[in-house]
């Protein structure tokens, strides 16, 4: 192996560097720091609206950092363009946490449609390709179905399927074990894990689930009052004496993360505007 094949193994394919990110004025996240390395799997966890899925959105680039750099193939995502973005999302898998199915399209043709429209592939290898990703998640005899005939859980493993047909360096997966039964959230993380070492891309999960993340993760990043508080392998955080990963970690009701979404100027000026006094 050459120095330089060392450095591109070594170089991440996904960095943040002392990135900020938020929509208009307003800040969501800031001082956030985090590599992906090939045949790594990141989980990035935190309490709901604590800015996970922002993450995600900063990485595919859906929006641009207020502060700092988001690296992503060794390219900076503000500076590639429009042509460019799009040839990085080329390289990019998602699962998209709501799973962005077409209804209109069977099972089968929502799994084909990256490759019809991203490569010029034959039909007979699209089919070949399909049914070996629909066969991975457990649905390839479910290939004909239409997805208002599927359930919400099986729906999700269509999406699943349809974020890894092309095998992609960097695959994102928003909630990916979100609305699955206990077997197949099993199977969905063992899958998770062995497409990562298989094809030595990287996977990053936006996830609340902390057993299964944990039993699969080489690294895990947690988010909270709008900065990153805390990172490292798995059983260091589980060792943790920081209060918010404990409570999230542990599912404790009382500690720093509030049930309650907390007040802020734009809403007091809302309840103004309704003649309320907050």
């Amino acid at each position: 192996m050459t120095n330089s094949d060392a450095m591109a193994i070594a170089e991440p394919l996904l960095r943040f560097d002392a990135v900020a990110l938020g929509y208009g004025d307003r800040t969501i996240l800031a001082d956030i720091d985090l590599d992906a390395h090939r045949g790594q799997v990141i989980a990035m966890m935190g309490g709901s609206g604590s800015g996970k899925t922002t993450l995600l959105r900063g990485a595919t680039g859906q929006i641009l950092p207020q502060r700092g750099t988001i690296t992503v193939f060794g390219q900076d995502i503000a500076k590639v363009g429009n042509d460019g973005l799009r040839a990085l999302r080329q390289r990019m898998g998602v699962l998209f946490q709501q799973g962005a199915l077409f209804t209109d399209l069977n099972v089968f043709e929502n799994v084909a449609f990256p490759l019809r429209e991203l490569t010029t592939v034959s039909e007979e290898q699209i089919t070949e390709r399909v049914l070996e990703k629909l066969n991975a998640v457990g649905l390839r005899a479910a290939a004909h179905l239409k997805i208002s005939e599927i359930s919400g859980g099986m729906a999700r493993r269509v999406a699943l399927a349809r974020a890894i047909v092309l095998e992609p360096e960097l695959i994102l997966y928003d909630e990916p074990f979100a609305g699955l039964d206990p077997i197949s959230l099993g199977i969905i993380a063992q899958l998770i894990r062995g497409l990562t070492d298989r094809l030595q891309c990287t996977s990053v999960l936006i996830t609340h689930d902390v057993a299964e993340s944990f039993s699969i993760a080489d690294r895990v990043y947690v988010v909270g009052q709008g900065r990153l508080l805390a990172q490292g392998e798995p059983k260091e955080l589980s060792a943790s004496t920081n209060p918010y990963v404990k409570q999230f970690l542990n599912g404790e009701p009382d500690g720093p993360i509030a049930f309650h979404y907390p007040d802020s100027p734009a809403f007091e000026n809302w309840l103004r505007q309704k003649g309320i006094e907050p």
